[in-house]
Order: C-alpha cells, then sequence, then structure tokens
C-alpha cells in the first residue's frame, strides 16, 4: 500500500507535524501547557504522568503519542489499545519488557512500576493473526491530570493516504479478497467499490486509521475510545 511520509495531528493545537516533530512541539505546545495549568488549578493529588509513544512494529506510519497516568494499570493501556487500534474478536493479549516476549508483564502492574523496570514495552495482541505494538517512554513529569481517565490523547498519525489499485486515484475501501487471495494491496477508490466484482470475503470495507486494517476480522472504527 503506498504511502507518504507518516504525519500527525496535535490533539491540543491541531496544529500538523511529522513524527519526530510532534515529539519536541508536545514539550512547548501552548495547547497542552493550558491545558496542564488548568489541571494544576483543580483539586487532586499530583502523580507521575509518563508521555508514551506507541507504534506499530512493523508500519511505521500509525503512531501514538499518550500520556498515562504512572498509578494506572498495564489492563488500562491494553484497553486504549483495543479501541483505538486493535479490537476484533476478543483475542489474547501480552505486554513484555524490552522487546521480544519472554519478559512477560501482568497487566495489573502499574505503568509506575513497570517503567523502573524498562523504558520500553512489547505488546502482542492475538496469538494468530499477530499485532505488535511497541510502547516507549518518551518522557515524565510531576503533575495533575489533565484528564480523570487513565490516559489522555495528546498526538495522532494522520490518516495514511492509499490509492486504487484501478486508477491510482485516493483510496476509500480495502478488498479482503484482493489482499488474501490475489496477493495485491486490495485498495479501492469510491468508484471502484461500487463495480468491484469479488464477494467470497464481503463487501470492501472501510479504510480505518489502524495498522490492524486488513488482519483477522478487523473493520475498526479505531476512534479514540474516550
Amino acid at each position: 500500500m503506498a504511502r507518504k511520509q507518516s504525519k500527525g495531528t496535535c490533539a491540543y493545537c491541531g496544529k500538523e507535524l511529522s513524527k519526530a516533530g510532534m515529539t519536541k512541539h508536545l514539550v512547548t505546545c501552548p495547547g497542552r501547557q493550558e491545558a496542564i495549568a488548568k489541571a494544576e488549578d483543580k483539586k487532586g493529588n499530583s502523580e507521575e504522568l509518563y508521555h508514551l509513544r506507541v507504534q506499530d512494529a512493523y508500519s511505521k506510519d500509525f503512531w501514538l503519542d499518550l500520556e498515562m497516568r504512572g498509578s494506572k494499570s498495564l489492563q488500562d493501556l491494553d484497553d486504549y489499545l483495543r479501541a483505538i487500534w486493535l479490537e476484533c474478536c476478543g483475542h489474547m493479549s501480552q505486554f513484555s519488557l524490552e522487546g521480544g516476549f519472554a519478559r512477560e508483564v501482568g497487566k495489573r502492574r502499574k505503568l509506575g512500576e513497570v517503567f523502573k523496570l524498562g523504558s520500553e514495552l512489547t505488546h502482542i495482541y492475538d496469538f494468530g493473526t499477530s499485532s505488535e505494538t511497541i510502547v516507549k517512554g518518551v518522557a515524565k513529569r510531576e503533575g495533575k491530570p489533565t484528564t480523570s481517565k487513565p490516559i489522555a490523547l495528546m498526538a495522532r498519525n494522520n490518516m495514511p493516504e492509499y490509492t486504487c489499485i484501478k486508477c491510482d486515484q485516493p483510496a476509500t475501501h480495502l478488498c479482503m479478497e484482493c489482499l488474501a487471495e490475489d496477493q495485491t494491496d486490495g485498495t479501492l477508490c469510491d468508484r471502484h467499490t461500487k463495480t468491484h466484482p469479488h464477494t467470497n470475503y464481503g463487501e470492501p470495507i472501510p479504510l480505518v486509521n489502524s495498522p490492524r486494517m486488513g488482519m483477522c476480522g478487523y473493520d475498526g472504527p479505531a476512534e479514540v475510545p474516550y
């Protein structure tokens, strides 16, 4: 699937930047600084807050910048990843430390405890048609969370641009039969979706912003859970 260089959008100010540029931007983003200041004015306790860079292990176009409360568990992170990227058939999942899957970490462990043991986690969803995600600790700050939820989305990759296999126009749908049987990208524009003859795997499905697109029974919606 042909794609241009990955860019993303800041959730605080709407600015579009490259993946590398987003990391630097979030340190000084006026919108984020305003959200932090508002949080500090509220009642509640300060805690360790972790800036996480979450990235698909194989397709570098898919990435998230999250701020997660150190007091929350890996189960909260697993739930978030399932909602925004992965969930299709209720498959099992696992976290492990520092690459590979030998050093499994239980989902009940708090994020702050885990990152004292290492600065990178591997997450696997589905041990058949696996989706692997790398979670890296970018930065840590002490303060009050900007949300009552375990995780705040700070930035996300923009939807990758795909082209139609029939006409090279922007694609909007994916034919699973083309992908699985014909070994083509299977991406189709609106016009060719309407006339596409393949039905053995069902109708072409809308493209969504997830690295699990085209795997197992995944069809989205790839929406931010909160």
